[in-house]
């Protein structure tokens, strides 16, 4: 497993290289330049990206990684700021990217992030997901026709995402087990052409609201 990491910190650079597997291969950049370079140029598939913000660029640093995510989709690009800010978060789980965590992680912990991402799922952890889903201000040029070619479970499934619950607190109002529930959120991301929950909850938010 393959992972380009942009980190500019000697000590999160030691510490990422401690806590990864030994099945993976780091491969360090300095730079966004560097990382676009490596990503087009090289032949390697890289499973993820690891970005470190660090707090004096943090501004600069989320504009690049927006536009890293928007011009590479298909990669999974894990943030791991030095100081959470919510509105940064906010702007860089909108663009895409699929987790957030603590610079000096534990190694179990990032074991999970890897494991969810993987799914298909966003990684902030959970309560901080579901903040984010609750603030969030729905775009009014967003277009729901989408939602027409949702079942009724379906839709009642992208309700409950709208509403910021986990899929094991959709399982228990639905009365179904969390593997349906993930079947559900498969077929409706397919559907509704989202990538992820907040993607889905900011579409499902512009039809139903939060009650």
């Amino acid at each position: 497993m393959n992972i380009l990491c942009l980190n500019t910190d000697d000590a999160v650079w030691k510490h990422w290289n401690q806590v990864t597997s030994e099945q993976s291969s780091l491969v360090r950049a300095m730079a966004f330049d560097e990382v676009r370079k490596i990503l087009e140029d090289t032949f390697l598939v890289f499973s993820y990206c690891f970005i470190y913000l660090e707090d004096s660029l943090l501004s600069e640093q989320v504009e690049e990684v927006v536009a890293l995510s928007t011009d590479f989709p298909e990669l999974k690009i894990i943030v791991f700021p030095n100081q959470l800010n919510q509105a940064a978060s906010l702007t860089l789980f909108s663009a895409g990217v699929s987790g957030q965590c603590a610079p000096y992680i534990g190694k179990e912990q990032l074991s999970l992030v890897l494991s969810v991402v993987d799914s298909g799922e966003i990684w902030g952890g959970k309560a901080f997901i579901q903040q984010l889903i609750m603030q969030s201000v729905v775009p009014t040029e967003i277009q729901n026709d989408e939602l027409e070619e949702l079942s009724e479970r379906e839709l009642s499934v992208a309700q409950f995402i709208s509403k910021g619950l986990s899929n094991k607190q959709i399982a228990k109002e639905m009365d179904i087990t969390e593997r349906t529930v993930k079947a559900h959120l498969t077929s409706i991301f397919k559907k509704t052409k989202t990538k992820d929950r907040l993607a889905l909850a900011l579409l499902a938010q512009s039809r139903y609201g939060v009650h």
